[in-house]
């Protein structure tokens, strides 16, 4: 049984789109007239942890302390993960089909260059 299904049982009367929302105004339930719905759960910041639909798809969503995406995942094994600088700066990202971006390994930071004989270390602007 849907959550709609559920309130018009005991209520007697739904309309659609159904929605429901949690004390902080976020919407935790969309459901329309032909029983598609999805659920939405969050985090004490207000940020997106878990959606879900009837379809039986999912995603997850993981934060740091300052709110920055840590970790997406879906149903199909999908996955992304980031890491920030102090200043919510994204360092790395990683997803699980390979893909990666080290932006620590490719600062030119502490490099030295040679130009006409004369040493120069590089600083990151």
């Amino acid at each position: 049984m849907t959550l709609a299904q559920a309130y018009k049982k005991q209520f007697g009367k739904v309309s659609f789109p159904f929605r429901v929302y949690d004390s902080n105004g976020n919407e935790t339930y969309f459901e329309t007239s032909n029983g598609y719905w999805w659920k939405c759960e969050y985090d004490s910041n207000g940020n997106e942890t878990y959606v879900e639909d009837s379809n039986g798809y999912w995603q997850k969503y993981e934060y740091d302390s300052n709110g920055n995406e840590t970790y997406f995942e879906t149903s199909n094994g999908y996955w992304q993960k980031y890491e920030y600088d102090s200043n919510g700066n994204e360092t790395y990202f990683e997803t699980s089909n390979g893909v990666k971006r080290d932006k620590g390994k490719s600062s030119c930071e502490g490099k030295v260059v040679e130009i006409d004989g004369k040493k120069y270390e590089l600083k990151e602007l």
